[in-house]
């Protein structure tokens, strides 16, 4: 079992680094462009192996995709962090021609192999991935909702004082400022949030869940990654041992929730063939409409990635 892990920064190296210490693969190959990046951090990974008893073999290599060949499943971490100051959409001219360059030679290598894009803009690489791969819409996903949920959850066990892992919650939509925490459907050792916290407290949760990613941007001067790192790794989890967990993912909406050609996070079954199904909640008014609002912001950057793939 080989998972290949494309882009050696802060992300992709975290998300190589958790796949070997949980020993989720007999392999984990790292790729990166810049020489001796990938199998640097490689070697360091396996060098810690005798001292956190995993099993599995890391290695790099620099861009050499031969070596990724016969991958279960391909994480694509490739392309500039974001910067102070600067959104999301601001990445989309440089990263879309790098994840479809990325995407295009782990496909010739590994055919039948499962995509997960995490290369900002999400929403939009997610696009390009696909619609560069040319394989169904299970197979080809971004991660993005695993993330704003884990912000989500964090924030809320820090404001009521309990452990983070009796929070569940549901958010959908774009990965940016207009994505669509679901108080509705957060709880909290299957107790409703709402019951818990006054709106006054909630809505100041969500409002930092939305500016997650910029809040940690303006601290550190670059974009997070043992979180987001993680998130990839519990995705590549959940489809390598069938898991069929549920979580929000960025897929194309092929009339869900009345959306149709739009990549936008919502619910899943995530198993051994990608996206097993699509779960369609029954929101209420204000939820739809918010959700309206993220689709509709996900769609200009995807004109806007249209319009510069026409002048290539």
């Amino acid at each position: 079992m080989k998972i290949t892990v494309v882009g050696a920064g802060n992300v992709g190296a975290t998300c190589a680094d958790v796949l070997a210490y949980r020993e989720i693969a007999n392999e984990v190959v790292l790729v990166d462009i810049k020489e001796g990046l990938a199998e640097g951090k490689a070697l360091d990974m396996w060098q810690k192996a005798p001292i956190n008893l995993y099993d599995t073999r890391t290695v790099g290599v620099t861009n050499d995709y031969s070596r990724t060949a016969g991958s279960e499943v391909v994480v694509i971490t490739s392309g500039i962090p974001r910067k102070p100051g600067m959104s999301r959409d601001d990445l989309i001219s440089t990263n879309a021609g790098i994840v479809k360059s990325v995407t295009e030679q782990v496909i010739a290598h590994s055919p039948e192999a499962i995509v997960i894009v995490v290369s900002n803009p999400l929403d939009v690489m997610t696009y390009a991935a696909h619609t560069t791969a040319k394989l169904p819409r299970t197979k080809v996903m971004g991660m993005a909702g695993i993330l704003d949920t884990a912000r989500y959850r964090a924030f809320l066990a820090s404001e009521l004082n309990v452990s983070p892992k009796d929070i569940q919650a549901v958010l959908m939509g774009g990965h940016g400022d207009t994505m669509v925490p679901l108080p509705r459907y957060t709880t909290v050792g299957g107790i409703p949030v709402t019951e818990l916290l006054s709106k006054d407290k909630l809505d100041p949760i969500v409002e930092r869940t939305k500016k997650g990613g910029g809040e940690l941007v303006k601290l550190m001067g670059t974009s997070a990654w043992y979180a987001p790192g993680s998130a990839a790794a519990q995705m590549v989890e959940a489809i390598v041992k069938d898991q069929r967990r549920v979580f929000p993912v960025c897929t194309k909406l092929e009339g869900e929730y009345g959306i149709d050609d739009c990549y936008l996070g919502v619910p899943v079954i995530l198993g051994k063939n990608g996206i097993e199904k699509v779960i369609q909640l029954d929101l209420n008014a204000g939820e739809k409409e918010l959700l309206e609002v993220s689709r509709g912001k996900v769609k200009e950057v995807m004109d806007t990635f249209d319009s510069l793939m026409a002048q290539v």
